[in-house]
């Protein structure tokens, strides 16, 4: 078995994915809150939507975070 070394750019990439799924992983639930709590205004089904959106592109984000950081470390 050869020396591998990381790609280290490729791994703060997968880093800089992952700090944005934290951001997200916190504003969707926040926004789907406000969204659900305001229902007599008139923006809540946008907040809704935009919520929900949010929480999706998280999931999407995080797997492809470490997914980038698991090639990152292990493909040579």
């Amino acid at each position: 078995m050869g020396k591998g070394t990381t790609n280290k750019t490729k791994l703060l990439k997968g880093l800089q994915t992952l700090g944005i799924t934290l951001v997200a992983l916190f504003l969707g639930p926040i926004l789907l809150h406000a969204g659900l709590g305001n229902m007599e205004k008139p923006l809540h089904y946008p907040l809704i939507v935009i919520g929900i959106i949010v929480c999706i592109a998280a999931i999407y984000a995080g797997f492809k975070g470490f997914k980038t950081i698991q090639q990152a470390l292990f493909d040579k």
